[in-house]
């Protein structure tokens, strides 16, 4: 199974639609979205192409394929426009290798950490940065953001396979981190 992880879209159509068609490119089974899809917040400048109209048009037609938490700057009103559910503030996927848990980063992060086992992952967005890294037997993953990434960093999304996690840059495709996936089976 391959998992495709994006954060932080802020309403700008113009990355939503940058990373959708990354999506397609990808051949990944689920787009899991880590919250903060539709408004920019008002920490953030107006992102380029903001629309959040039109971006939750656009994720709308992927709504069969996305698993999606809620981030700080989501709300009830965003809900009514998005045809998938957002309103859970974390999530979990099982696979045969892991748990995921999934979240948005402001309630938990790697510095708040939910419950979880050896092997688990903790995949989250929020801050804005990337990170593929292992700390005490815990993947911390986060794909960065789509639409404002910080750090002078670039807008990234994540991939996440049996074997690998994966960052990559949102406009050439470039891997920009990765971490392989221990296995204790």
């Amino acid at each position: 199974m391959k998992l495709f992880i994006a954060s932080d879209l802020h309403g700008s159509v113009t990355a939503t639609q940058a990373m959708l068609a990354r999506f397609e490119a990808s051949n990944a089974d689920h787009l899991i979205l880590l919250g903060d899809l539709l408004n920019h917040g008002p920490r953030n400048a107006i992102p380029d192409g903001y629309n959040p109209v039109e971006t939750a048009e656009a994720l709308n037609a992927y709504s069969k394929q996305i698993i999606a938490v809620r981030g700080n700057c989501d709300s009830e009103v965003d809900q009514a426009l998005l045809q998938f559910p957002i309103t859970a503030s974390y999530a979990h996927v099982l696979l045969p290798q892991m748990r995921l848990f999934l979240t948005h980063g402001h309630i938990y992060n790697p510095q708040q950490l939910p419950p979880l086992q050896s092997s688990d992952a903790l995949v989250f967005g929020h801050s804005h940065i990337p990170v593929a890294e292992y700390r005490d037997d815990i993947l911390l993953f986060n794909p960065g953001s789509t639409t404002i990434p910080r750090n002078n960093g670039r807008a990234s999304y994540g991939l996440i396979t049996a074997i690998e996690c994966q960052v990559r840059a949102l406009d050439n495709d470039e891997l920009l981190l990765s971490c392989s996936i221990r296995h204790t089976i």
